[in-house]
């Protein structure tokens, strides 16, 4: 095999911006943002949503707000109806 047809594995940080909690491992992904972590270098990924914050992995049960959606798509497309002329 040639060996410049693979990609290099760097270390890599994910770094959870909503539980602040860091992932080390290796990854060909890189970033212009560097840190050093115990000595070693780590490029620095940002997510929004990892395995420790994502709901389906806690369990935790989220409201969405449906009724205030209906009730924003129903004002805004009632436009010759009775209700809109009130």
């Amino acid at each position: 095999m040639k060996p410049e047809g693979h990609p290099a594995l760097n270390n890599v940080c994910f770094h959870d911006v909503a539980t602040g909690k860091r992932f080390l491992t290796k990854s060909t992904i890189k970033s212009s943002r560097k840190e050093t972590i115990d000595g070693v270098e780590y490029y620095i990924i940002l997510r929004d949503v990892t395995m420790d914050s994502h709901p389906a992995y806690t369990g935790e049960k989220r409201l969405v707000d449906t009724a205030g959606r209906v009730e924003k798509f129903t004002t805004k497309f009632k436009r010759g109806t009775k209700a809109a002329k009130q």
